[in-house]
């Protein structure tokens, strides 16, 4: 399954609605925020991001794509 920024950021957007955030508006940038938020997460994990496989044919660690 791969990590989709917009996948991400709707996932956000809800968690904000749902603990009192407006998201919408003229002047609210919060989901603004949510999607600055979910590229910095899935770019972080695509990057950087290992799994780790500790037996089998497959043991090691592999990057994540």
């Amino acid at each position: 399954m791969p990590l989709i920024n917009t996948s991400l950021k709707s996932k956000i957007d809800q968690e904000l609605t749902n603990a009192g955030f407006v998201i919408t508006g003229e002047h609210s940038s919060v989901s603004n925020m949510a999607s600055a938020i979910a590229k910095a997460v899935v770019d972080e994990i695509t990057e950087n991001g290992l799994v780790v496989i500790a037996a089998g044919s497959s043991s090691g660690s592999h990057k994540i794509t």
